[in-house]
């Protein structure tokens, strides 16, 4: 399924109107600090949240930002639905991370879960996740995009940082950057660690930290990192992101350029983010 199928349609939260069944929205929290700004970002706008979180992932916090919220175990599709609809909620957004490796050791699905597990074929996100719309929307609860209400939060085009990449790395840039468009196409993973036009790790399961954490330490420094959207991105889910984080583990392993996909990464805190890269001597650019 391509991203331009009818089906496959990106809703803004801006498209969600007191003429709706209600001023509400659903909010599928996963961790970090996304859930949070969205919910403060749809609570801007006069809309009621009702969050179904994740245990071991969501901030706790969040309970702050919203006006209900039921905690669940990855896997109880059940629950999730069943709070949604006793709340009258027609649209819902996904936002924050769910790490990958729950998905073999935290996993506690109810009955509508286990129905939902058997119908994937392929344990793959983007099968994963627009299986999981399409179920939702049998259940008359619509995914609206999470990003279209934040787009301060979408790298624009440029270099963001004092350090510029040297002719070399840009070179580096360019390998990282055809192999993981492919990894995307693929659906394995994002993020690729390239030096001197080598690939030393490619994104997986572990997630974009742990792959700069490797190809990082066998760089033994001056790794380049680059990080962009799959071909068929589906901006309502899984959307690439960056922040403080991902610098500080950049700078443990003493990488010095990350790349990311204008207009379609995140980058949260992008000020801290950035004078921690000036300070490190890391060069951050979106292309």
């Amino acid at each position: 399924m391509k991203a331009s199928d009818p089906s496959h349609e990106v809703l803004p939260l801006s498209s969600i109107s007191k003429t709706d069944k209600a001023d509400s929205i659903g909010l599928i929290a996963g961790g970090g600090q996304f859930p949070i700004m969205v919910a403060k970002a749809a609570k801007s706008r006069g809309l009621s949240v009702v969050a179904v979180a994740h245990l071991d992932e969501t901030d706790p916090s969040l309970e702050d930002h919203v006006d209900k919220i039921v905690w669940i175990r990855l896997g109880q599709f059940g629950q999730l639905i069943k709070t949604f609809q006793k709340n009258d909620i027609s649209k819902a957004l996904m936002a924050g991370s769910i790490s990958k490796k729950r998905m073999f050791d935290n996993i506690r699905p109810d009955l509508k879960g286990l129905s939902f597990i058997s119908k994937i074929a392929v344990f793959h996100d983007d099968n994963i996740l627009a299986a999981f719309a399409r179920e939702l929307a049998k259940e008359g609860i619509e995914i609206v995009s999470s990003t279209a209400h934040l787009p301060e939060l979408l790298a624009t085009v440029g270099c963001f940082t004092r350090k510029r990449p040297t002719k070399d790395q840009r070179t580096d840039v360019d390998v990282g950057w055809r192999v993981a468009k492919e990894l995307g196409r693929l659906d394995i993973g994002q993020c690729v660690v390239v030096k001197k036009r080598t690939v030393l790790a490619l994104e997986a399961i572990e997630g974009t930290n742990e792959t700069i954490k490797r190809g990082g330490t066998i760089a033994k420094g001056g790794a380049v990192v680059v990080k962009v959207s799959k071909p068929q991105q589906d901006l309502r889910f899984d959307v690439p992101s960056v922040g403080l984080e991902t610098i500080n583990v950049m700078s443990q392993v003493r990488a010095k350029v990350l790349a990311v996909e204008a207009g379609k990464t995140l980058m949260f805190n992008l000020s801290e983010m950035t004078a921690l890269a000036d300070r490190e001597g890391i060069c951050i650019l979106a292309l």
